[in-house]
């Protein structure tokens, strides 16, 4: 166990457990810190190092990468690894790791009562500096202009701007992607990943009743570029609020189209696990070779994408609007 500071208060945390739980490239558990692969881009040697002991010139938790120049403590890298706000993360390892006085740890967590302020949408004027229209970035990613106009994606220098927003098109929250590695955050402040599904509002706004449903904000965009509403999970996790977003909205169908890797598979489980019942469910699959929509969307252009909602598998089973059963093809609409 290691200290490290979570909202002012030295807490207790097992890093090395934590960053156990991902994938790594080419790792290597030194009895200090772990190298490895950079996360943050592709990359075939170690350049990414990140304590999970104390040393003489760095703290628990302290990482850094040379090849990108991404450097920062714990909370900032773990929100990174689980996809969330640096927010969420901190309320994650507080109420994994509770604390106590001194050094014990807080074995049984009485729960404390506490004001609920309401959530409040962020201000537009975020979005004031964004150059929104054609850009070499999303342009060469395949993602028509009408589609970046529509979005309201677009650039700060050389940071991609992606707005979230709720079904009544204000503005939840904002994410901040390098266009130079992989490497994202969120605006401070802004709603949890986790209450939210991006693109929700274009489904409310064209009262669609047919949805792609993708982990990336890039691939929801590339989906609406060939045309189908393409909304996003925003990372590989599935909450019960994300799953109550779908089933209170107009979708009657959704088609669930994730990464072709091990945590697309796991995500495509969760959304049957908590959708069944609510939609109609089909499943497409990624070109094999290809990770994910984009991917396939800028090698074979958008026909491959179509052929990939023609393929699409649907299950037999019940949907919220009657116990009718359904199975075989359909094409969106």
């Amino acid at each position: 166990m290691s200290i490290i500071t979570i909202n002012g208060v030295p807490t207790d945390v097992d890093i090395r457990e934590e960053l156990e739980l991902f994938e790594w490239d080419r790792p290597t558990w030194h009895a200090d810190r772990l190298t490895a692969a950079s996360p943050f881009r592709d990359d075939r040697t170690p350049s990414f190092y990140v304590y999970y002991e104390d040393t003489s010139t760095a703290k628990a938790g302290y990482f850094g990468d040379s090849g990108t120049g991404e450097r920062g403590g714990f909370i900032k890298l773990l929100a990174f690894l689980r996809e969330e706000t640096e927010e969420e993360t901190a309320s994650y390892l507080v109420e994994t790791y509770g604390t106590g006085e001194g050094d014990t740890r807080l074995k049984l967590r009485i729960p404390r009562l506490k004001i609920v302020e309401p959530r409040r949408p962020l201000t537009e004027s975020l979005l004031t500096d964004v150059k929104i229209g054609p850009n070499a970035y999303l342009t060469n990613r395949g993602i028509s202009e009408d589609v970046q106009r529509e979005a309201g994606v677009g650039l700060i220098g050389k940071t991609a701007v992606i707005p979230w927003r709720l079904p009544n098109k204000r503005l939840a929250n904002v994410k901040y992607r390098s266009t130079r590695n992989k490497a994202f955050w969120y605006a401070k402040g802004g709603w949890p990943i986790r209450e939210l599904i991006y693109g929700i509002e274009t489904v409310y706004a064209d009262r669609a009743k047919t949805a792609v449903l993708a982990e990336a904000e890039i691939d929801a965009l590339s989906w609406r570029t060939v045309g189908f509403c393409g909304i996003a999970t925003g990372g590989s996790k599935f909450s019960d609020r994300k799953a109550e977003i779908i089933a209170q909205s107009p979708i009657e169908y959704l088609i669930v189209i994730t990464d072709n890797d091990e945590a697309g598979t796991k995500l495509r489980k969760e959304v049957e696990l908590k959708m069944r019942g609510e939609v109609r469910l089909a499943h497409g699959y990624i070109t094999e070779g290809f990770k994910d929509a984009n991917e396939l969307l800028i090698a074979e252009g958008e026909g491959a994408l179509k052929r990939v909602v023609d393929r699409a598998e649907a299950e037999s089973i019940n949907v919220r609007f009657g116990n009718i059963r359904t199975s075989g093809r359909r094409r969106l609409s």
